[in-house]
């Protein structure tokens, strides 16, 4: 098994470097036209959208600058979505009808990439999805060209809550079965889809789940719902939300007394340290989020050959773009997940099955079998095949649970990869704490 390793290893950095050192572009091979939606403004934008665009204009820029894929240039056809499922939609109507790209990438929002992937499918044009997370784009919709390389939303709520349980005795001197836990959640895709999950991991460890409830992310006041956790006493939060609404919450729940031992976010606004930090100061300190692993913070020893390189590529360049020194973990989802398409699947589609039609894509991603820590983000990839209640998702994918201590990330969940332990519960000190 350590000899097969070894060679699947070495053939990921013979793959890492055809996007380094490619041919050179040809003049007359025609370019590879992909349309990229992402959300450059309204609350998504904040939310992470714009870093994974960042993450995703880096990772092409490199590979043009190495010589394409198999020679051909890859044209970019940026879209905003606005935040908006329609314009999401509608520009992908357009990308494909009027821009004649060849396939979408990108999609931020799983409100805008559940539609999306029917349409897409429906009309089979080949979709890469790097962001979005909620199961229910899969989950029995049997697609045939929408793919996605990134963790699911049935991850995300099981890895919270096992979490959780796992130290419940240690840290929180109570048993997980009959621990008071409250699920709160926007009422898209999203958050359903994460809440779900929690509520059955949840009840599988026997914790008493005191509230669970959903609320619109445009919502401008959650004070009621606030109220409600008070009374329900929950020893823990659960919260999927995006970036305007968890502010919201935040603030409101300081201002009305709610405290927590701990509160567990799941992505989005809450993978935006930074943004969260400018408005909270240290109140934010300590709280934990769910994503898969932001490459920066991965430990290389357990990488493919060639992957720290790309990983240095994409935070240098961040950085350059941006003029920062954080670099959020939607950039990684960006960059990496793009890497996985044009270094694996799109040079397997052309090279065994002819170009890059739908077909030959779908065929070529089939294909796909990369082994754990052959990725920038150290999950595998291999795709449920047809047939399949989630034909289309990457089987071998994960999120980790991260903590933020004095504004820094740290990897506490899974045990097996975690960079050190959780702090729980909040210490007496913090705004949050309960009392």
């Amino acid at each position: 098994m350590r000899i097969n390793a070894n060679v699947r290893r070495t053939l990921l950095a013979a793959l890492a470097a055809t996007v380094i050192a490619g041919p050179a572009l040809s003049q007359d091979k025609k370019p590879i036209r992909v349309g990229l939606i992402h959300d450059y403004t309204g609350p998504f934008a904040g939310g992470g959208s714009e870093p994974a665009a960042v993450g995703t204009k880096l990772l092409i820029d490199r590979i043009n600058a190495a010589g394409g894929v198999e020679g051909h240039k890859i044209e970019a056809i940026y879209a905003d979505a606005q935040s908006k499922t329609d314009v999401a939609i509608n520009e992908a109507e357009r990308l494909v009808s009027q821009e004649k790209v060849d396939l979408i990438m990108g999609i931020y929002s799983s409100a805008h990439c559940v539609p999306l992937a029917q349409k897409m499918d429906a009309a089979k044009v080949f979709m890469w999805a790097n962001i979005c997370i909620s199961s229910a784009v899969f989950k029995d919709k049997n697609l045939t060209y929408v793919f996605r390389p990134t963790a699911h939303s049935d991850q995300f709520g099981q890895v919270s809550v096992d979490m959780i349980a796992h130290y419940a005795k240690a840290k929180l001197g109570q048993d997980a079965k009959g621990l008071k836990v409250a699920i709160i959640h926007e009422d898209g895709p999203y958050g359903v889809g994460v809440a779900g999950s929690n509520e059955a991991q949840a009840k599988k460890h026997g914790m008493e789940v005191v509230l669970n409830e959903g609320y619109a992310a445009t919502s401008p006041d959650l004070s009621s719902l606030v109220t409600k956790l008070k009374r329900a006493r929950a020893d823990v939060i659960f919260h999927t939300g995006y970036n305007p609404d968890i502010t919201l919450f935040m603030r409101q729940a300081r201002e009305l007394g709610l405290r927590w031992k701990a509160l567990v976010g799941h992505g989005a606004g809450h993978s935006q340290i930074d943004k969260l930090k400018a408005t909270f100061g240290d109140d934010v300190d300590l709280l934990f989020t769910v994503d898969p692993a932001p490459a920066q913070m991965m430990d290389r020893s357990k990488l493919a050959a060639g992957i720290p390189e790309l990983i240095d590529d994409m935070v240098a360049g961040y950085k350059r773009e941006k003029k920062v020194d954080a670099i959020p973990p939607h950039t990684s989802m960006g960059y990496n997940n793009s890497w996985i398409f044009f270094s694996d699947v799109l040079p397997r589609a052309i090279k065994t099955y002819g170009g890059w039609d739908a077909e030959a894509l779908r065929k070529a991603a089939l294909d796909t079998d990369i082994p754990e820590g052959g990725t920038m983000q150290g999950y595998g990839v291999k795709f449920n095949p047809p047939g399949d209640p989630m034909a289309g998702q990457n089987a071998r994918s994960f999120p980790v649970v991260i903590q933020f201590v004095k504004g820094e990330p740290s990897i506490v969940w899974p045990a097996t990869i975690a960079a050190a332990e959780p702090v729980l519960p909040l210490p007496a000190a913090h705004a949050y704490a309960a009392r």
